[in-house]
This record gives C-alpha cells, structure tokens and sequence, in this order.
C-alpha cells in the first residue's frame, strides 16, 4: 500500500513542503531513498524502538520509503515522525484518510516521545501558504508556530498521541497564542538602561545619532571609560520592533535552533559574539548552511568588542554583508540568502597599551600604535559611519548622584527621527538614513554653499574617500532629522565631521 505524508525542509529562512512516500509490499526489506543525511538514514532505529515501545509495530515487509522532491538534499532527525505515520498509514495500523491534510514534523525518541526541532515558524507559515489543514509539532515548538495566523497548530507529545488522533479515538485541540500579549508586553522590556550612565555625555549624543539614521559606530577607548556599558545600552534607544521585524527575527533564530522557550522575540537583538570567532560562524555557512552572528543580529544589534583582536579575515568578510544587509551563500547545488541587516557596534582601544598617545599609562611607540590600528582595513572603516572617543569619566562625574537621561526619553527622540525617514522614504525600501543610496542621497540630502564647502576642506585635508564623503552626508541627514530640520545646515554637517575620529587623528 502506498501513502503520502507532507513534511518540509528548510532553506535559508524559508520552508519548503517534502512528500514522503511510503510503500509497504511483499518481501524483506528497508530503503530509504530521496538524498537523506546520516541522521534520516538513522531513523529506523529510533522509529522501530519507539514504535515497539509505544505498542504498535513495524510492519515485517518490504518497506521503500522515498523523500521527494528526489534531487533535494535532506538533513535532520525531524523526519522521523512523518516516515513513522507514513508506515504505520501504509501497514494500515492507522486510517490513512487524513493523514495528507496535516504537515508533520518531530524528532523520536526511543519511548515514542518527541523531540523539538528547528524552523517551526517557516515550516508554519509555508503549511499556511499552501491550504493544509494543520500542522502536528512536538510540544515545544507550539508556541512558536502558533503565531502564525490561519492555521491549525498541534502540541503532539509522543506518536501515540498522532495514532489516536488519526484514528478518531482522541480529538486535539489547536494550540493558541496571544500574538498581542507576547508582542506588546515584552517590547519594552530592556536589562540595561542609559540612566546608569555617569558622564559620557558626547558620547550618548553620538549614540543617540546612530540609532536615529541606523548608522555604524566604532568607540575608541582606554580600558574602563565605559564602551561596553554604552554598547549594551544602544539596543534601548532603538524604535521598537514593528510585527514584520519580529516575525522575520524569529524565523531566522528558530531555524538556527536558538528560541528557547519564546514564541515570538519582541526586542531588538543584541550579539556579541567571542573575538576568536570563526568567519563562517560569523557570516554563516557550514556543509548545511546556518545563519550566521550577523544574521542572528538581522533588526537588532551588532557587537565586536575589542575589534583588533578579531582575525582580519573574518573582518573583511563583513565588508559585503554591511553594503547589501544580507548574506549570500553558495553551494554547488543551491544557494540560500541571510538577511542581515544591522547596527554595527565596534570597541577599540587605542594602542596595545590600551592608552591614548598623550595619557601617561601609554607605553606603546607610535610605530606600535599604526601597527595596532593597521589590523583594521581602511574599506571596512570606510562602512563604519561614526568614530568616536571615549575618554575615562572624570571623578566628579562618577561622583555624582544625579542619574543620565532614561532610555525612553532617548528613544522618544530616535522614534520622532525614525518617523520623518519612514515619511520621506515611502515605500522606497529604504526605512532609514543609513541605507540611502545615490538616488536617495540626490533627492534629500540637498547641501548649501557653505556646507558644500565645509566639507571640501575636510575631504582635502584628510583625503577622505568618496564613501566617506557619502557617510558624513549621511550622519548629517540624520542630525538635521534629530533637530527636525528639513535642510542640512553646516551645523550639522560639521558635527557628523565630528563623528570621523579617526579620519582626524592620523596617528592611530
């Protein structure tokens, strides 16, 4: 007897529906077809301990089990419960009627409970797409699929529970979620705040300015002047997530197998990943491509402490990645695309020392200082928009018991910035000042006699690059966006000149 069970792989950030078809005739026999990995040709180890252990059988026939479409790569043990039913359909242990309304995934464990798996939301939404009636899920991963609108997600516990159900001797209820409970109850909900702050002032300025327009920025300090305190602050001031943002964030952490217990992230991303990082952890890759940190930080934040101390290969495979906000990787047979659109946020200290030139800590010649600073290429300091000093908190600053400007109040102004770029953007596809273009650069980004020869000065005297002339266009558009001001006057542009430290400073 033949049937077919739907299933689904995942590509990239996206699902796609696989028949398993499963046929039971005369003879001895196990053939599992169709490009599975090691873990799906494992399977029927786990299926047959798990079946025997949950008082039902595998059938001592002739078993061919094909994964079509035949020409795709399979990988992962989540295949496990559907080649299960699919068996037991065929063998006719349960009624084979509906089973092909319903997509099926999980993970067998060898008393026929079910394991989690990766990618439920994708799977979810491509099971929606193409008019199935449910979708059966291990326990787990409930609360994630069931954000997805239109269709019926099931909690399934163990294969028991899937024969029962199948059988008319039990009736599942859909699992619910409050997509408005677990959006807007958590949105705002941030560890750290810019209140704790003492001092720092230029600097908050500088990182008001970067979430404003969605600019880079690198802080370049002596150890203990506050740049990780600042950089883990930076994801509070940020617009909250609109629904797409957080549906399109969590898609990618659930195919990477990072959710958790969450159904939906609601709050900006924040990754930091280890100096010592690898460029495909990174950027992602591997045999079976995985979404990379940068991805992983898609919406959110970005940070690379301590820069110079990262291998200047995987710097420089940031490069494309910070341009076009997603990531391509290719494969013989097929190619997947990341997104991985985010704020880049870079620490540095000055010197191997960790000191600035002139600080009487400094034990580090100049020609050690050009070194330290040359394990950063000038192209990818070129995409960083704003540089900036940090120098160590006076004591009458830290002294203080006045506390910093709240985040919310910041972040009341980077919202008022954000809206004017969402309003003159329209439905560009650009959605703030740091993606402009050319074409946008031309049309918005107008400058007067006096700007336009400001900036000339500064592009001679420091022999600035063309992107870099672009970035401080940038930063100005998003300072007179700060100061609600249609043009951008010189004022602004000479703070954004402000913001490119080390252009300035040709010693480091």
């Amino acid at each position: 007897m033949l049937v077919k069970i739907f299933a689904s792989a995942i590509f990239g950030v996206s699902a796609q529906t696989i028949i398993v078809e499963v046929n039971i005739d005369q003879g001895v026999g196990y053939h599992l077809v169709g490009l599975p990995d090691s873990a799906i040709k494992e399977s029927n180890f786990r299926i047959n301990a798990a079946l025997k252990n949950s008082n039902l059988k595998l059938p001592g026939k002739k078993i061919t089990i094909n994964m079509a479409p035949a020409d795709l790569q399979k990988e992962g043990s989540a295949y496990d419960l559907p080649i299960a039913i699919g068996i037991l359909a065929a063998s006719e242990q349960i009624k084979p009627e509906q089973v092909g309304h319903y997509v099926m995934m999980g993970e067998l464990s060898l008393d026929g409970s079910l394991r989690p798996i990766k990618g439920a939301l994708p799977i979810a939404i491509k099971a929606k797409e193409e008019g199935f009636e449910g979708i059966l899920l291990p326990k787990q991963n409930a609360d994630e699929a069931a954000v997805v609108e239109g269709i019926n997600v099931y909690a399934i516990e163990n294969i028991r529970e899937v024969v029962d159900f199948f059988n008319g001797e039990i009736i599942l209820q859909p699992h619910k979620v409050d997509l408005n409970a677990a959006f807007f109850n958590e949105m705002n909900n941030y560890p750290f705040d810019f209140a704790d702050v003492k001092g720092q002032e230029n600097v908050k300025r500088a990182m008001e300015v970067a979430a404003a327009g969605g600019h880079n920025i690198i802080l370049i300090g002596p150890p203990g002047s506050g740049k990780t305190m600042l950089a883990k602050r930076i994801a509070s001031i940020l617009p909250p997530m609109t629904v797409s943002e957080a549906l399109e964030t969590t898609k990618i952490h659930s195919v990477a197998g990072k959710l958790s217990s969450k159904s939906l992230i609601v709050s900006r991303p924040f990754s930091s990943p280890h100096h010592s990082i690898s460029d495909v952890a990174l950027v992602g890759g591997g045999s079976y491509p995985q979404p990379g940190e940068i991805s992983l930080a898609h919406n959110g934040v970005l940070f690379l402490d301590e820069l110079p101390e990262f291998k200047r290969t995987v710097l420089e495979v940031m490069r494309q990645p910070l341009e076009d906000r997603e990531v391509t990787i290719s494969r013989a047979k097929f190619t997947v695309n990341y997104p991985a659109s985010f704020m880049l946020i870079a620490s540095m200290n000055p010197s191997p020392s960790g000191y600035f030139m002139d600080d009487p800590n400094n034990t580090s010649s100049l020609v050690e200082m050009q070194r330290y600073m040359n394990k950063i290429s000038g192209p990818l300091l070129d995409r960083i928009d704003l540089h900036i000093e940090v120098n160590p908190v006076p004591f009458d600053d830290l002294s203080q018991e006045r506390k910093g400007e709240k985040s919310n109040v910041i972040r009341e102004r980077v919202m008022k910035a954000r809206n004017l770029q969402t309003v003159r953007f329209g439905n560009s596809g650009v959605h703030y000042n740091s993606q402009m273009g050319p074409k946008e650069l031309d049309a918005f980004c107008e400058l007067d006699d006096a700007s336009k020869n400001l900036i000339k000065i500064v592009m001679e005297r420091l022999n600035l690059s063309a992107r870099a002339y672009d970035r401080i266009i940038r930063v100005g558009r998003t300072i007179a966006d700060l100061d609600n001001s249609e043009k951008i006057l010189p004022k602004h542009i000479s703070e954004a000149i402000q913001y490119r430290s080390l252009d300035r400073n040709q010693w480091m």
